[in-house]
């Protein structure tokens, strides 16, 4: 992969980077026609499908998360992807004889809260692979979805402060029709878990017509409440946590306006769902 990456970077060919774990859905592939767009038709579109264990905890879904090359490849294909990069831990994180590999990336401000603090190493494995990615496939541009919006947040800012040669585009949450956010493990909800999993997507749009609504801003405290009590209210949710924002810094707000952001994850089930929107 990076030596064809040189080589294009070489001929002065653009490249565009959809980095993922695979099971794509049309979330993806509408990043693959952003990346289509900045890479332009003479350029190349690299997806990468990797599921990247340095980003999940010991309690969490790696194994179980959902795989399928051969599918994946085929969409890629569809939608004129020029190369599926779709490395193997052994080559990812080497070994030697002193053991496995002891560099991380590390971003200590926008990774703090939120996910950061629900899942501790997930984002030291985003950072990492990500920045392997970069170096491995040199794009001009990499795409990332926004309903990830913490993880663009610090891919971006990781990008700046290390000095990636590359534009960081970050592309709106594509949504199933009735508002639930396209997601892989979207798999996993069979029957009422389908149903119950859209409380994710009401508590987003009670959050923003409480909003809009409100002549002055709200107290945080009592909007998180009342989502919590919305989230108890499907039989099988669990709110992880709720949390609101300053779209910029990531730093929580007291006080909830027009233009603050609303982020959430729920278990709906063993499933933990995301979803985050603009107040």
């Amino acid at each position: 992969m990076q030596r064809e990456a040189m080589r294009w970077r070489r001929e002065g060919v653009r490249v565009g980077l959809v980095p993922t774990m695979g099971y794509l859905h049309e979330g993806h592939l509408s990043l693959v026609r952003r990346a289509r767009g900045a890479a332009g038709p003479a350029g190349k579109v690299v997806v990468s499908i990797y599921v990247n264990p340095s980003q999940f905890g010991p309690q969490e879904d790696f194994s179980r998360y959902p795989r399928d090359l051969a599918r994946d490849a085929r969409l890629c294909r569809q939608a004129g992807v020029d190369v599926v990069f779709a490395p193997e831990d052994r080559e990812m994180y080497l070994r030697d004889e002193e053991g496995q590999a002891s560099t991380w990336v590390v971003e200590e401000a926008l990774s703090r809260g939120m996910e950061g603090a629900a899942r501790p190493v997930h984002f030291r494995g985003v950072a990492t692979v990500v920045a392997k990615l970069f170096n491995l496939v040199l794009p001009d541009v990499a795409v990332f979805g926004a309903k990830d919006y913490q993880q663009a947040a610090v891919v971006r800012r990781m990008a700046r402060d290390l000095n990636f040669p590359l534009k960081v585009v970050v592309a709106p949450t594509c949504r199933e029709p009735d508002g639930l956010a396209m997601s892989s493990r979207n798999k996993y909800l069979g029957g009422d878990l389908r149903k119950d999993a859209l409380v994710l997507w009401h508590s987003i749009r009670f959050a923003q017509a409480a909003v809009r609504q409100s002549a002055r801003p709200l107290a945080t405290t009592n909007l998180r409440d009342q989502i919590k009590r919305r989230v108890g209210q499907a039989p099988s949710a669990k709110l992880d946590y709720v949390e609101f924002f300053d779209p910029e810094t990531l730093a929580p707000v007291a006080e909830v306006g027009r233009g603050a952001h609303i982020a959430l994850a729920v278990f709906v089930g063993k499933t933990r769902l995301i979803d985050n929107a603009r107040l």
